[in-house]
């Protein structure tokens, strides 16, 4: 089972790195939202300063969703994923082993990325480490919740509009507390609650997400 798991990262990793271009699209769609918000809401380096933390988990979450859509899709259109379900491994394996793959090449290149938009959102020194903690925490989280929904939308038309309303409601209690942990930081509080309930979703997702991913591709397989 174990082999399979580590097979299947491999896999999806060397098929990340064929199409590389969907990883650096994350990265700068991620990069573009930061450097955007400084001209709409002006150079003041106090408001800058102030909504940094707001701003960076806001655009992680929406690049982490840009590449939801193909989680599954691919595997789907062309009868690897069928193949894959067939295969002595449990489904939700095999899930879990493709949002780690999703995670490696979307949401690490983001918490990478993280530091230096913090720089340039003004963001106080303080709530670095608390703000890559919380990214670490919390973008694992996304993958996860995000892998029910890509798989629920197999097959639909339009999936990338109804893959945003089925995953954007449960992504706000990842994104209320990634930014009030790193608030709470520079604002000199304690941040171990919002870091443990963080922990927590984490926690409740890694098995719960796997087997309810697998259960809705069973029903797009079938």
């Amino acid at each position: 089972m174990m082999r399979a798991f580590f097979l299947t990262i491999r896999r999806d990793l060397r098929l990340a790195l064929r199409q590389g271009a969907d990883s650096i699209m994350v990265v700068m769609f991620f990069v573009l939202t930061a450097v955007l918000f400084p001209f709409g809401v002006g150079p003041e380096l106090n408001i800058l300063a102030r909504i940094a933390a707001g701003v960076i988990w806001v655009g992680a979450l929406l690049a982490s969703m840009l590449s939801l859509e193909r989680l599954f899709q691919a595997d789907y259109e062309d009868g690897s994923l069928e193949l894959l379900a067939l295969t002595p491994t449990p489904l939700g394996v095999i899930v879990l082993a493709k949002v780690c793959a999703h995670w490696l090449t979307t949401g690490l290149p983001l918490i990478i990325a993280s530091p230096l938009l913090a720089v340039l959102l003004n963001m106080s020194s303080d709530g670095f480490g608390v703000m890559l903690i919380a990214l670490l925490l919390g973008t694992p989280s996304l993958s996860l919740i995000g892998s029910i929904g890509a798989a629920l939308i197999l097959g639909a038309r339009r999936g990338g509009v109804l893959l945003s309303l089925l995953v954007l409601p449960l992504y706000v209690p990842v994104l209320i507390f990634g930014v009030g942990a790193v608030d709470a930081a520079i604002g000199g509080f304690e941040v171990k609650a919002q870091l443990f309930i963080l922990g927590g979703i984490f926690l409740a997702t890694l098995p719960l997400a796997p087997i309810g991913a697998a259960a809705a591709l069973r029903q797009a397989l079938e």
